[in-house]
């Protein structure tokens, strides 16, 4: 089954990420005297939060000095893409965070780039996929989300913070052909990034939100909303309260990776750079408090093992994609 794929794929880098800590993080001096980090898209979002998460880590731990944050909205991401690229000379500062979206919008030809056209610095973690309901929602299991869907398919709209046939859509999509739906049949609803996606569902406007775990889990814990059912193989600790899909009879898992990109012809030295500071930040407490916080896998590839993993992930996610008819 292609998702087992998938996942065999995350857990081999996960368990190689354990095997890769260092130890003995210096507070003398930085290691890097600043980052910016580039987020495609708005505040809110999957990689807003994977950024200044790690952001973070790095400074509190001090391993980087100071870190700064920009939101770049635009074209699923490929706004900030292209901006990296056409200004790369003067972008030896910056890190833009993405995920499996720089590699689903290649393969739909919406970007006129790919991840081949970046340098590729290094994946972090994985972030598990969560469908979410409004507190007050009647729905609160899948099979009270299927009843739903099935009683009024127009009125059960799934909202999500990507475009159509992006992240949030491919996993809505996954999960409705695993319960035995069509696929491509309910209705989408994108918005541009995950908090207003978020906002959408808050104010009643959808009443199914798509999005990642870490984006609900603060707001679940909160009791501002209700999380039905997460792409987990097992219940993840940081809300352990939110049923996996297949304990719901849902036959289906998936973990959406991020990671970090620089600008084209970057010196090797402060690709380097980058790459040693993110791998000792595994080893710190601060590291673990947002990760935990968050509900995040570590996936460490950095460099050449990146490289393959994306490769992997393209072939993947592309036979996925046109198993479910997005291609």
């Amino acid at each position: 089954m292609i998702v087992n794929r998938v996942r065999r794929g995350i857990l081999l880098a996960a368990t190689t990420a354990l095997c890769l800590g260092t130890s003995g993080v210096s507070q003398a001096a930085p290691m890097i005297e600043d980052i910016h980090f580039l987020i495609p898209g708005g505040a809110g979002g999957g990689w807003d939060g994977t950024a200044r998460g790690t952001g973070e880590a790095l400074t509190k731990s001090g391993l980087v000095g100071s870190a700064s944050f920009e939101n770049m909205s635009g074209g699923g991401g490929g706004k900030a893409i292209g901006y990296l690229i056409e200004n790369a000379d003067s972008q030896h500062g910056t890190l833009m965070v993405n995920s499996t979206p720089i590699v689903i919008r290649s393969l739909t030809g919406v970007f006129p780039h790919n991840f081949r056209d970046l340098t590729l610095v290094a994946g972090t973690i994985g972030d598990y996929a969560a469908l979410v309901v409004p507190k007050d929602s009647p729905i609160s299991s899948m099979t009270d989300l299927l009843a739903a869907y099935k009683a009024d398919p127009s009125g059960t709209a799934v909202g999500g913070g990507s475009v159509p046939g992006g992240m949030d859509h491919l996993v809505a999509a996954m999960v409705m052909e695993a319960a035995g739906e069509d696929p491509t049949a309910f209705k989408y609803i994108p918005y541009d990034a995950g908090g207003k996606a978020m906002a959408a569902l808050l104010s009643g406007e959808i009443k199914v939100l798509s999005t990642g775990f870490s984006e609900a889990v603060e707001m679940a814990n909160a009791g501002e909303v209700k999380i039905v059912g997460i792409t987990a193989d097992e219940r993840v600790d940081a809300l352990p309260d939110a049923m996996t899909m297949k304990e719901q009879g849902i036959d289906t898992s998936f973990v959406n990776w991020r990671g970090f990109f620089a600008a084209p012809g970057l010196p090797d030295d402060k690709v380097a750079g980058y790459q040693e500071a993110i791998a000792k930040m595994y080893d710190t407490p601060e590291w673990e408090e947002v990760r935990a916080r968050n509900g995040w896998v570590n996936i460490h590839n950095s460099g050449a093992d990146f490289a393959t993993f994306l490769e992997e992930q393209e072939k993947v996610i592309g036979d996925l994609m046109k198993k479910l008819g997005f291609l």
